[in-house]
């Protein structure tokens, strides 16, 4: 099948990778540095999947009309994919495979004529050279339609995407976006010290921090009448108890989701942005909480702490020792 990956990174470069692997037709869309080594020695993957030289076709923006496509740039630049990309996938199925809230819209925007899925990466992954993709946890591809996609549109692309990866199929697409949405609070802190993942959940007040911004998270999800999803062994009938207890409680995610990242140090996807130079997506994770939040009369001072934290560091290039950063957000 004549698939293309607009958004060749770290999760994007991951599935071009294994698309290419189970023997697709693969075009992805890169920038930079990273293009050019795509073009010379094609995407290098390592890791848990194993590992592939894929040599696909690459150019900053797309050369054909593909049968699938795959939106897979960082949250804050897919209106602008889309709309780049928009004259060879108009009525092409589209899987919006983005971190936090807004993807599906914005590609809505631009297609309206495209079925849309969400994906909804749990798999663990890093780009942390020009053309080299890691994976560091090699775990499924969640997907889900989008309102007005029929099934059989999901269904067959999920078939299609287990040529190459695990892939499991929810019903209630908005319960696992904000299921994803609480495994990616793991990210603004990294991204804040420069710690891994596992170690700033080691460190008790960076974990207080990180349980608190969940806590308040879930309270907010409970308010609006959210249902979490379940997958990949996350109770989604268990999560809205993270909103009603103490932070030891609403600790137990975080120190889950570390122990399941094993003992490679996870950067998490915003620290990996800020070692590159790039603007964050932390707008579109703990950002859409705050958003979300105002939207609806209410207030999430912690995430709303941790977004103005990242800003920080994106414009000094400087990370913030812990001990300031548990000063700095009193919980």
């Amino acid at each position: 099948m004549r698939i293309a990956v607009i958004g060749a990174g770290a999760v994007g470069g991951l599935l071009a990778a294994l698309l290419d692997r189970a023997g697709h037709d693969v075009e992805v869309t890169a920038r930079g540095e990273h293009l050019a080594a795509i073009r010379a020695g094609g995407i290098r993957l390592d890791g848990g999947y194993g590992e592939h030289v894929a040599h696909v076709t690459a150019g900053e923006t797309l050369t054909a009309r593909p049968e699938l496509a795959i939106l897979a740039t960082k949250a804050q630049d897919a209106r602008s994919a889309a709309a780049a990309n928009a004259g060879h996938l108009d009525g092409v199925p589209l899987l919006v495979a983005q971190n936090g809230l807004g993807g599906i819209r914005a590609a809505q925007d631009e297609l309206p004529a495209s079925p849309l899925i969400g994906g909804l990466a749990l798999f663990a992954t890093s780009y942390l050279s020009p053309g080299r993709i890691t994976v560091t946890a090699a775990l499924p591809l969640v997907i889900g339609g989008a309102a007005g996609t029929a099934p059989d549109v999901v269904e067959r692309v999920a078939a299609v995407l287990r040529d190459a990866l695990p892939v499991e199929v929810v019903d209630d697409l908005e319960g696992a976006q904000w299921t994803k949405l609480l495994v990616n609070h793991v990210n603004a802190l990294p991204a804040i010290t420069g710690l891994s993942v596992q170690e700033v959940v080691a460190h008790r007040g960076l974990r207080r921090i990180m349980a608190a911004s969940l806590r308040e998270t879930v309270r907010l999800a409970n308010a609006l009448g959210i249902r979490f999803a379940t997958f990949q062994g996350i109770p989604g009938w268990l999560l809205p108890w993270l909103g009603r207890g103490p932070l030891g409680l609403a600790a137990l995610l975080p120190r889950a989701l570390a122990r399941r990242m094993g003992e490679v140090p996870n950067p998490g996807s915003t620290l990996q942005s800020i070692r590159r130079g790039q603007l964050t997506e932390i707008d579109y994770l703990n950002g859409a909480v705050v958003r979300v939040a105002a939207e609806h009369g209410r207030e999430a001072p912690v995430n709303g702490a941790l977004v103005d934290l990242v800003h920080e560091v994106e414009r000094s290039g400087t990370h913030l020792p812990p001990d300031e950063v548990v000063a700095r957000i009193p919980v």
